[in-house]
């Protein structure tokens, strides 16, 4: 089972002709999972072929515009679809305020319950059967958080031979074991799933970093991450633009995935100025090789590991 990864939207602050504000969908076989929202992301939706009618939960990192203006739209575009399924929507205080108040004063209805959760504290916010997703404070100019989309290990390979051998026989049993039980035969002997099965199967990991400039315990929260989307708003000749903004330069964002021992880097939130973003590319893969620039409706497939 993939995770098909979606750039809806890579531009910081103001959209260009190529590219929309910042939303990244990660879509899974029964529903989404999409960070930020920003203005035009349910037409991009339609163009990247990113459902209306999955389960989706929307996790915003902070109240900038260009990071959760869209919203509204789509929640209104759902609703005219008639959308049953609920939307849970996840953010710093002031995400429900906003919601409610733009609901009332344009005055759409709904067809569907918004679920909004506003974040109080650091570490997971949200806890399912087979993954989670937590969130730390990020350093911007607003309060802001950054995400980590984390799915639980998988049971190891099943051996039907092994079964075989210790006189485990085909069926109800071997499903016990599979599941994590262990089980007693008629001869009291009992085996447990350790016995027949592989180590546990790591999960997938994915960062989406929000605005932020480096802040202390990135490289643990990234920690060897499959994939880390991180925001490059200036070219490394504006750290001090950078700095002062709350956002981080090709480099920076490079050495961060570095120290967390991440497999790739995607670089977005790319600022207008650069039409070419060849240049926060050449700079980023200077520290840290297995990098690209999204553009939008990039799309990276993650498979399961099978190790």
């Amino acid at each position: 089972m993939s995770i098909r990864v979606v750039f809806l939207g890579t531009s910081g602050s103001v959209p260009t002709l190529k590219r929309s504000l910042p939303s990244v969908v990660v879509q899974r076989p029964k529903e989404l999972l999409m960070f930020d929202c920003g203005e035009n992301t349910q037409r991009q939706m339609m163009q990247g072929k990113v459902s209306f009618h999955k389960k989706l939960t929307v996790f915003l990192t902070h109240l900038h515009g260009d990071h959760v203006l869209g919203l509204p739209g789509v929640l209104q575009t759902m609703a005219l679809m008639d959308r049953k399924e609920p939307v849970a929507v996840y953010g710093p205080p002031g995400i429900k305020d906003f919601l409610v108040c733009t609901k009332e004063t344009l005055n759409f209805g709904l067809t569907f319950p918004v679920e909004i959760d506003e974040i109080l504290s650091e570490g997971a916010i949200l806890n399912q059967d087979d993954y989670f997703v937590t969130a730390v404070k990020s350093n911007h100019a607003i309060k802001s958080y950054s995400y980590a989309f984390i799915e639980k290990p998988r049971a190891g390979r099943f051996y039907p031979k092994k079964a075989k051998t210790l006189g485990v026989p085909k069926g109800e049993l071997w499903s016990k074991l599979q599941s994590g039980e262990e089980i007693t035969l008629p001869d009291d002997k009992v085996i447990k799933p350790s016995d027949v099965m592989g180590p546990l199967r790591a999960g997938r990991k994915i960062v989406y970093t929000g605005d932020t400039k480096p802040f202390d315990g990135f490289a643990k929260f990234a920690a060897d991450a499959d994939l880390v989307i991180h925001e490059s708003t200036f070219d490394d000749a504006l750290f001090e633009k950078a700095e002062h903004d709350g956002h981080s330069t090709p480099s920076q964002a490079a050495e961060e995935t570095k120290a967390a021992g991440a497999k790739q880097l995607v670089l977005t939130h790319i600022s207008a100025r650069y039409p070419d973003a060849s240049l926060l590319l050449e700079q980023a893969k200077k520290v840290f090789a297995n990098t690209m620039v999204a553009e939008d409706f990039l799309e990276l497939e993650l498979p399961l590991k099978q190790n």
